[in-house]
């Protein structure tokens, strides 16, 4: 029993320092209608990991750079002729078709790439946590100090900008929480679930909540549940731990949804 608690109590505790950036970030991709975003980010996260492979850098490393130049090279592109899904579309493929191509030269990485792609939230130990608490303590602060205009900017735009927030700023601000939490929840649902972990609790809520408060609260339970259950539940099954999170909060939704939609009918 001992030896199960710790192995699991550092993941289960690094989940729950997770959830408390999914809920938050995760309903603000939803209210800005940037759920593709995720998906961009992690799909280039690949790009990173092979350049890490190459030159012999821990993944983290270039997970992180990758990370932060796709925030650059976004800013950079930005344009109101080009639509941002587009744009989206144009940089998740191009990042993900030259890390595939990268990683064909690099016979020495596909082994560990199913760990990359799904994630593995029990290869957490003790001398992790303080890093990513650290990390995520700062994150929290920022997303704290600039919440209200990001809401702002999230519901109406046009009327956020004629009180004088800074429309441009606070997108710069959001790309970069969500390059923070993209190198943070590689470790937990890999590169092919990241978009899941913040989409999937957001919706949850938005089927439970009247008020953007409500919102984030609905979602961190939400997403706290499918990570303690998941998390549980992989170590029993032995599956990767990003796919049963996953289909943990999958379930959770398609449960409320079915409910709610019983209860239309009756």
């Amino acid at each position: 029993m001992l030896e199960w608690l710790d192995l699991l109590l550092p993941a289960w505790i690094m989940g729950t320092l997770l959830v408390f950036l999914t809920a938050p970030l995760g309903c603000l991709m939803l209210w800005r209608r940037m759920s593709f975003f995720a998906d961009t980010m992690a799909h280039g996260t690949l790009l990173g990991v092979a350049i890490a492979g190459a030159l012999s850098l821990p993944f983290w490393v270039g997970v992180t750079l990758l990370a932060f130049m796709l925030v650059a090279i976004l800013w950079v592109l930005h344009d109101p002729r080009l639509p941002n899904d587009a744009l989206l579309a144009l940089c998740s493929a191009t990042l993900l078709c030259a890390g595939l191509m990268l990683i064909q030269h690099l016979p020495a990485l596909r082994p560990e790439l199913l760990s990359y792609l799904f994630g593995d939230l029990l290869t957490i130990a003790w001398t992790d946590l303080p890093t990513f608490a650290i990390v995520i303590a700062l994150a929290l602060a920022v997303l704290f100090k600039y919440w209200k205009a990001q809401i702002q900017i999230a519901i109406d735009p046009d009327i956020a900008i004629s009180e004088g927030v800074n429309a441009k700023w606070q997108r710069l601000v959001f790309m970069l929480l969500l390059a923070v939490f993209t190198v943070l929840a590689l470790r937990a649902v890999g590169s092919l679930l990241m978009g899941a972990l913040l989409v999937i609790p957001a919706l949850t809520a938005r089927l439970l909540a009247h008020s953007p408060k409500q919102m984030v609260v609905w979602a961190f339970i939400a997403a706290q549940f499918g990570v303690s259950v998941g998390l549980w539940s992989s170590a029993a099954l032995n599956t990767p731990t990003g796919l049963s999170i996953v289909l943990c909060m999958a379930l959770v939704f398609a449960v409320i949804f079915a409910v709610q939609k019983v209860r239309k009918l009756a």
